[in-house]
């Protein structure tokens, strides 16, 4: 996942439904930095962590 995600896109938490739609921030190597609406300012681990593109928006 991490080749595919790219600054502007719009992802979701898997596991964290209510944190809500995510808009990446940055991408660099296997860490996201994305700014969700109901979370803030979030830095993932794409290893531990599966973010799903969200494309409804």
């Amino acid at each position: 996942m991490a080749g595919v995600l790219e600054p502007g896109m719009l992802v979701r938490h898997p596991s964290q439904p209510d944190w809500g739609l995510g808009q990446v921030q940055s991408a660099i190597g296997h860490r996201v930095t994305v700014n969700f609406e109901h979370a803030g300012k979030v830095v993932i681990d794409l290893r531990q962590v599966d973010l799903r593109p969200d494309f409804s928006h």
